[in-house]
């Protein structure tokens, strides 16, 4: 007989479909995610699906097929086909069964399979990385190769596990403060050593490369910090913006014993090399004409690093691999909220920056209180009737702007504002012209990409000190804008249906607040359009850390009948019409 009490069905194809409203869901989701990606999140069934990649990530932080299997039968509620047992003791198999290491000439590949390595010689687009064999288990890889032929080989299935080691880079003595200069105790929480040793792995080659995965909020920059005070080396740091390459040496300064000549930034504005360089991925990629190379792709070798750290690894620009695909002897620290990328290149950060070293579940953290509890709320508004024929006849990208500029929900947004006028609010929009009708009409200050870095400082300040109380932003606040005091987060429109920006928003508000309080997401949604799907792909990773969005009518919010504090929304009279119905929730 079927055992018919797990919450999970496990397909032949690969594909795992976990029931939500089973009392099992939670224990079910926190396992798969280990292993497996979400693809589809509908209220009542999660789609799941494992792939090459996310076997390969699990392995390389050492869960065995053997945990894979035992955890898809202990929550399947049927047996688990023998085809899904098969791929994943193929897969996770193929992980360790090509190692890449160094002996007294130079990089060799090893294989105990000689077969599989004589047949990688000869396939098309690798055999140019292979040397001469030296027997028949190992063959001479050429020093430069090192990062194109594990990029290869991931891409035709077969992963490289780099033993290799490396440079130690220019020796710099980084050492934590107990007390910041600040003033403020300073330690670092257990996560944050936990994911820092994972990474030094004792300096062995063992470790040195990969991606830490933390909420936003939950530290990275720490994280790296203490990852530098183990390497103790010349460090090259990467990120996505002025602000954010601000933001890392006011932090390295106030919590390292590093002086503020020892750390210089590298920017459009101010292009320095100190044994700590901050610089940001556009000017690494700025190039005035694409016929050009990239000039300052130099800066990967005028400092002797002895680590390289790529803060928001999911931004990576594709040009930054080509650099990185030359630097495998250095040390890489990936840092991000999320693995997801839109551009599909997952295999490039796991070939080249390396593997998932450390990972914690949001959820997990907000239980310990490190990142604030969030409350979630989709808000679907209607397209008015002035609206919906030139949406129907536009094409797809421009119905998405049609749908996503819907004027209606500025109407929403005033009505949520009266709700938080006590709190801190953030209100993020993809389209500019949506974002000056919004800070006119709300006489709210607005930063975007051509506000000057300066008074960007001065606005952030001002709102840090509670002078400013709402502060209307661009996507240029997705990344490491550092507003503790942000409780609410209002998103009229995103990048179409992005997972890690929708991520990366929401970690806007999940810094612990100093009484407690909920920090509260609001996506306002058009219904029955290319806006309200893309919203849907939009939660897709959240709802996989466990986030459930609550689902209200627009009438709920102007009407007044939903109260944010306790999530309750009342329930109206019977004279309502269809469309002002009470709220539902879908994970």
């Amino acid at each position: 007989m079927p055992d018919t009490r797990g919450p999970a069905i496990v397909q032949a194809d690969l594909t795992i479909l976990l029931e939500v409203d089973h009392p099992q869901y939670e224990q079910a989701r926190d396992a798969l995610a280990a292993f497996a990606e979400l693809v589809k999140s509908p209220e009542h069934i999660h789609t799941y699906r494992i792939t090459p990649l996310s076997l390969w990530n699990a392995a390389s932080s050492g869960i065995t097929a053997a945990r894979v299997l035992d955890d898809l039968a202990r929550f399947s509620r049927y047996a688990v086909p023998d085809v899904v047992r098969s791929e994943v003791l193929e897969y996770i198999g193929r992980y360790g069964r090509l190692v890449l290491e160094r002996d007294a000439q130079g990089l060799i590949l090893r294989s105990d399979d000689k077969v599989l390595l004589k047949m990688l010689a000869s396939q098309k687009g690798v055999e140019r990385y292979f040397g001469a064999f030296i027997d028949d288990h190992t063959a001479r890889i050429e020093q430069s190769a090192r990062g194109y032929l594990k990029q290869a080989l991931v891409k035709i299935g077969f992963p490289v596990e780099d033993l290799a080691g490396y440079t130690p880079g220019a020796a710099l003595d980084v050492q934590l403060r107990g007390t910041a200069l600040s003033g403020r105790d300073f330690g670092l929480r257990r996560y944050q050593k936990e994911a820092a040793d994972v990474f030094y792995a004792g300096g062995g080659v063992k470790g040195g490369s990969g991606a830490v995965v933390l909420p936003c909020g939950a530290g990275k920059t720490i994280v790296a910090m203490a990852a530098m005070s183990l390497v103790k080396a010349h460090t090259l740091i990467l990120t996505a913006n002025v602000v954010a390459v601000r933001q890392w040496i006011r932090e390295l300064v106030d919590k390292t014993n590093l002086r503020e000549d020892q750390v210089a930034e590298y920017t459009g504005e101010s292009k320095n090399i100190a044994p700590v360089t901050v610089a940001t991925y556009q000017i690494v990629t700025y190039r005035k004409r694409k016929s050009e190379e990239f000039p300052h792709f130099e800066i990967f070798n005028r400092g002797d690093w002895g680590l390289i750290i790529y803060d928001e690894v999911h931004l990576l620009p594709a040009p930054v691999f080509r650099a990185t695909a030359e630097i495998q002897s250095r040390r890489r620290l990936g840092l991000t909220a999320t693995l997801v990328r839109e551009d599909g290149l997952e295999e490039d950060v796991f070939s080249l920056v390396g593997p998932k070293r450390y990972d914690v579940p949001w959820r997990e953290l907000e239980k310990q209180g490190w990142i604030a509890e969030a409350d979630c709320t989709e808000v679907r508004v209607d397209l008015p009737g002035s609206q919906r024929m030139p949406y129907a006849v536009a094409g797809q990208r421009d119905q998405y702007r049609i749908a996503a500029e819907n004027p209606v929900k500025l109407d929403v947004t005033e009505a949520i504002m009266k709700l938080h006028k006590t709190d801190r609010i953030l209100v993020i929009a993809q389209y500019l012209d949506q974002l000056h009708e919004l800070a006119q009409r709300f006489e709210l200050p607005l930063i975007e990409g051509k506000t000057p870095s300066r008074t960007r400082d001065v606005l952030y300040a001002k709102f840090r000190a509670g002078e400013i109380k709402a502060l209307a932003v661009s996507k240029v606040g997705n990344f490491a804008v550092d507003l503790p005091d942000a409780n609410v987060m209002i998103q009229l429109s995103g990048t179409f249906g992005s997972r890690q920006e929708e991520a990366q928003r929401l970690g806007r508000i999940l810094r612990p607040k100093s009484e407690g309080q909920l920090a509260h997401f609001y996506t306002i949604v058009t219904r029955e359009t290319r806006d309200q799907e893309f919203g849907a792909n939009r939660q897709l990773f959240l709802v996989e850390q466990g986030y459930r969005y609550r689902i209200l009518e627009a009438a709920d919010i102007t009407e007044g009948r939903f109260t944010p504090q306790t999530g309750a929304c009342e329930v109206p009279g019977p004279d309502a019409t269809p469309a002002l119905q009470s709220s539902t929730e879908h994970p």
